[in-house]
C-alpha cells in the first residue's frame, strides 16, 4: 500500500477483509499487525515444573545426556517430567543447549570453489551423448565453456571418448582464446577422459590448475551441465538420432554459433556470452 496500490485491491489479494487490516491498524501490537493467543496452553509447565525439569537434565545423572536419551530414561524409572520438545525448549532458554561431552560434533565445511571475475579464468567442459544410427553406439560431444561469460570455448564430436581428443582440445581452445594458461583452472568431473595421462600431462606442461568434481556428488560441475540441457532442448535438436558424424559436427557448429552470439543468457543479465566475454555487456545493460 505504500507504494500507491488501493487497499480495497489489495486486500482482495490477500483474500483478507478491508476492516481487519483498519483493525490492525489501529491496534498496538506486535509489527506484523498480528495479536495472538491471548491465553496460555492448558498443558504449560508451571514455573516449579519447569524447574524441575532444568533440575532433572543439569543433575549428575542425566548431564551428559540429551533429551532423546533422558526421556526414556526417566520413563522406564516410571517417571515423566515433560515432553523432548519442551525440554529442549528450556534448555535453549537457559542457553543450556550446547554440545556435551568428549566427542565433538560434526561439522560440515563447506566445499572451496574457483570463483572467476573475468574471462578465461575457470573453464568448466565435460562429455555428452548424442544418438547415432546404430542402436547403442553413441558420438561424444566434448564442451568447454567459460563459466564467467558462459561463452562456449571449445567444441568437438568424436567417436570415442578419449584422454587424448581431451588434451588436442584444451590445447585449441587455449590457443584460440589467447587465454593465459598459467592463470587457467580447468573444472571436470571425474571420468576416465578427465583423468587420463595424457590430458593430465598436457595441464601440467601448460602450467593450467586441473579441478575436480568431489567423489559421488553428482553436481558438482553444473555449468556444463546446464549447456547441456540447453542444448538438447533447443526445438532444433533433432528428435531422432544424428544421420552421421559430419550432422552432429554441423549441428553443434550452428548451436555454438547461436549460443555464443545470439542467445541472451539469463546468469550474465541477458545479454549474450560473447557480449560478456568481451566486456560489452556493462554498456549494453547502462544502455538498457
Amino acid at each position: 500500500m505504500t507504494a500507491g496500490a488501493r487497499l480495497s485491491e489489495s486486500c482482495l489479494v490477500a483474500n483478507i477483509d478491508a476492516r481487519t487490516v483498519q483493525r490492525w491498524q489501529r491496534q498496538e501490537v506486535g509489527e506484523d499487525r498480528r495479536q495472538g493467543p491471548k491465553t496460555a496452553p492448558h498443558n504449560r509447565l508451571s514455573t516449579d515444573e519447569q524447574a524441575t525439569a532444568l533440575a532433572v537434565m543439569t543433575s549428575p545423572e542425566y548431564r551428559d545426556l540429551s533429551p532423546k536419551q533422558i526421556v526414556p530414561q526417566l520413563a522406564d524409572s516410571g517417571r515423566y517430567v515433560a515432553s523432548e520438545s519442551t525440554m529442549y525448549r528450556l534448555l535453549r532458554k537457559e542457553e543450556l543447549l550446547v554440545h556435551r561431552g568428549r566427542q565433538k560434533p560434526r561439522t560440515v565445511k563447506a566445499p572451496s570453489e574457483h570463483v572467476a571475475t573475468g574471462p578465461n579464468q575457470v573453464w568448466s567442459w565435460d562429455i555428452t551423448y548424442l544418438r547415432s544410427p546404430t542402436r547403442g553406439i553413441f558420438f561424444y560431444l566434448y564442451l568447454v565453456v567459460d563459466v564467467w561469460s558462459r561463452k562456449i570455448v571449445g567444441a568437438r564430436v568424436h567417436e570415442e571418448e578419449c584422454s587424448d581428443l581431451a588434451s588436442a582440445l584444451m590445447v585449441d581452445a587455449i590457443s584460440s582464446e589467447g587465454a593465459d594458461p598459467k592463470q587457467l583452472v580447468l573444472h571436470q568431473d571425474n571420468g576416465g577422459p578427465m583423468k587420463g595421462a595424457t590430458l593430465k600431462a598436457t595441464l601440467e606442461a601448460l602450467g593450467v590448475i586441473a579441478s575436480y568434481s568431489r567423489p559421488r556428488v553428482s553436481d558438482d560441475n553444473p555449468f556444463s551441465e546446464a549447456l547441456f540441457r540447453t542444448l538438447k532442448y533447443r526445438p532444433e535438436y533433432p528428435t531422432m538420432a544424428f544421420s552421421s558424424l559430419e550432422h552432429a559436427t554441423q549441428w553443434v557448429e550452428s548451436f555454438v554459433d547461436w549460443y555464443n552470439r545470439q542467445h541472451l543468457h539469463s546468469a550474465v543479465g541477458f545479454v549474450s556470452p560473447t557480449q560478456r566475454h568481451e566486456g560489452h555487456d556493462s554498456a549494453i545493460l547502462a544502455q538498457r
